[in-house]
């Protein structure tokens, strides 16, 4: 007798309490794929990575256009103010980072002492227009008295020709001859000494006696000496070279005493703007002057900045750093230089806080790809 028979002879509560037994499993009963599915699963496998590298290749050919580097800052124009006068600040016009315009007055260093040294120029100039006019009366006193010497010249020389024929016929005696030579002689040099009197009056008046008495070298001294005090005299008041912030003037007072030419503080020029980008070497392959960028500074990540590329620098860093790094060593390794770019801003985004020194993110359009620009090497090499 079986088990199933011998549950069922046994009745409800036998098969109740009698496990269940699972009924066999045939092979018709097992699900087989389909064949579609795996042909589709191949396909998919095959497809994959020639996707992928066609996706890749062309990523990598038409690549390359836009060289970006985050390797640059923003950079203004800073101004060293110091006073070409020497003396105490009377007054203060600034404060430490302050905006100003051009031509404001900054500082004004003590004027008396120049007002001073410009009023003694004045008189000095004053006395060499004079020494000019007497030097004019001179010359016209040396010609004059040329003139009376040459008419004792030939007074003598007209008295010393008569007492000749006198003393020929035998009425002048000899005595009086030699006195009428004795006064031919004395009138000759008498107006010789007329003659260089007249040359060194000619040559005082700067060899023109018609010269105007401004054009003489000695009146010319005096105005540049004026000029050089009025010019002392208008440094005293320190401007503003350029429309800009002052900085570190935080230590700068009323009272303080400043030599000529000490740095005091700096004026950042905030209307010439640019940024200096350092691009790897490599990444300088097709940027030139001209081409258009785009700048995004850290500070104001939503608003992009459109540029110029200005120029390129002359060499690396390494090449302009005081202790040039030195590669002629055994254990020498190539590393990757950067050059910087300098970028000029189309935009100067007045309604926007620059300031020197921002990090910037840089992306220069070189108009050139990958793949293009090996084709116009190609094609630059062929020809």
């Amino acid at each position: 007798m079986s088990a199933v028979e011998k549950v069922n002879e046994a009745g409800p509560a036998a098969r109740s309490e009698a496990p269940a037994t699972p009924a066999p499993v045939t092979s018709l009963q097992l699900v087989q794929p389909a064949p579609r599915r795996k042909l589709g699963r191949a396909l998919l496998m095959a497809l994959l990575p020639v996707a992928l590298v066609v996706g890749g290749g062309y990523v990598w050919v038409t690549g390359g256009r836009y060289q970006e580097t985050e390797n640059a800052n923003l950079r203004q124009a800073r101004v060293s103010i110091a006073s070409e006068a020497t003396g105490r600040i009377v007054e203060v016009d600034v404060a430490d980072n302050a905006m100003v315009k051009a031509g404001d007055v900054l500082f004004v260093v003590d004027p008396e002492p120049y007002r001073i040294a410009l009023s003694e120029a004045n008189a000095a100039l004053a006395a060499a227009r004079l020494q000019v006019e007497q030097l004019r009366a001179a010359y016209s006193q040396a010609v004059a008295q040329e003139r009376v010497a040459s008419g004792e010249l030939d007074y003598a020389k007209a008295q010393f020709d008569r007492i000749t024929d006198l003393a020929d016929k035998g009425i002048s005696a000899k005595a009086t001859l030699d006195a009428a030579q004795r006064d031919v002689d004395k009138a000759r040099e008498e107006h010789a000494a007329a003659r260089q009197g007249i040359a060194s009056a000619r040559a005082a008046i700067g060899g023109d006696p018609d010269i105007a008495t401004d054009k003489h070298p000695a009146v010319l001294s005096a105005l540049a000496a004026r000029d050089k005090a009025a010019y002392a005299l208008s440094q005293t008041t320190v401007r503003a070279p350029a429309d800009g912030m002052v900085s570190q003037a935080s230590s700068f007072k009323l009272g303080q005493f400043v030599a000529s030419g000490t740095p005091l503080f700096s004026l950042v020029e905030t209307g010439d703007t640019w940024v200096e980008a350092n691009f790897k070497e490599t990444q300088l392959t097709n940027m030139k002057p001209g081409q258009k960028a785009e700048i995004v500074l850290d500070t104001y990540p939503g608003h992009a900045f459109e540029a110029t590329v200005e120029a390129i620098g002359a060499g690396t860093g390494a090449e302009f750093s005081l202790l040039p790094a030195q590669n002629a060593t055994g254990n020498w390794v190539k590393v990757t230089q950067r050059i910087p770019v300098r970028l000029k801003l189309d935009t100067a985004g007045a309604d926007l806080a620059l300031r020197t020194g921002m990090s910037a993110t840089v992306s220069v359009d070189t108009g050139v790809s990958r793949g293009f620009g090996s084709l116009l090497g190609s094609a630059n090499a062929a020809e």
